[in-house]
């Protein structure tokens, strides 16, 4: 099987652990990854902000770095519903009949990491160790536009040493939304604060959640309050070994998130 990371944009810039994390998970569980280096942005701040003439470039990219392979996986449920729901809308709306067929390809391919992991390796332990106190945020775009269910949860029960503990109303928006967080920025702050406010009531000293735009929304202001909790992506607890934390505790919550327009 040929599998391509798809890496996303702001892990590219700003979390690049993630997918070195990513990349480690897979190779542990026998899967050959490649990086394609001709990928870009998966075009979904254009398509959610009303630019979907522009994002047509964007897409014909995305297309023609992973073609050919059998699977894309991506730690981001926001790209990966970008890949396999709004990129059918572009090219259509472009009329451009072989970047139609091109999407028709890699958009089925396209995985959500837990998705990946179960759905087609059909594995929910993958080994992983990660003595800590645990709660998930289940983000919008893996909840309803993939529909990833209890996917992720299933995963974090496997892993050895954890203490997961549910999130009070964690199917509720955290707030980032992209651009909305910049556009309607006080209630960005209100919904923000909700979601904290339920994740210090847990107790947990780390927030999981499998994108990375959630928790730098969350982890800002988790830290402004000094809440004393960390945020990590699904990716890096299940890559965690025991080896792995014998050597590191994690990093604080300043150096993991920084939250913007919170």
């Amino acid at each position: 099987m040929r599998v391509a990371l798809q890496v996303t944009c702001v892990n590219d810039a700003m979390f690049p652990d993630t997918g070195k994390a990513v990349v480690r998970l897979l190779r542990r569980l026998g899967v050959d990854v490649d990086f394609p280096r001709a990928q870009t942005c998966c075009g979904q701040p254009m398509v959610n902000t009303g630019y979907l003439d522009e994002a047509v470039p964007v897409v014909r990219t995305f297309v023609d770095a992973f073609a050919g392979y059998d699977a894309i996986v991506t730690p981001s449920g926001s790209c990966a519903g970008s890949a396999r729901h709004q990129h059918a809308i572009v090219a259509e709306r472009s009329g451009d009949r072989a970047l139609a067929a091109a999407v028709a390809e890699t958009a089925p391919k396209t995985y959500e990491l837990s998705e990946f992991l179960v759905d087609v390796l059909g594995v929910t332990d993958v080994g992983a160790y990660f003595p800590h106190r645990v709660t998930y945020h289940p983000t919008c775009h893996s909840l309803r536009m993939l529909g990833v269910g209890e996917r992720p949860q299933r995963l974090l029960e496997a892993v050895r040493g954890i203490t997961l503990v549910d999130l009070p109303e964690a199917t509720e928006c955290c707030g980032f939304g992209g651009t909305f967080a910049l556009k309607n920025a006080d209630t960005s702050v209100a919904m923000g604060a909700d979601k904290a406010r339920h994740v210090r009531d847990t107790g947990a000293e780390v927030l999981v959640a499998g994108d990375n735009s959630c928790l730098m929304h969350i982890g800002g202001m988790l830290s402004r309050q000094r809440a004393g909790v960390r945020v990590m992506h699904l990716a890096e607890i299940l890559a965690s070994t025991a080896e792995s934390e014998s050597h590191s505790s994690g990093p604080a919550v300043g150096e993991r998130a920084g939250g913007p327009a919170t």
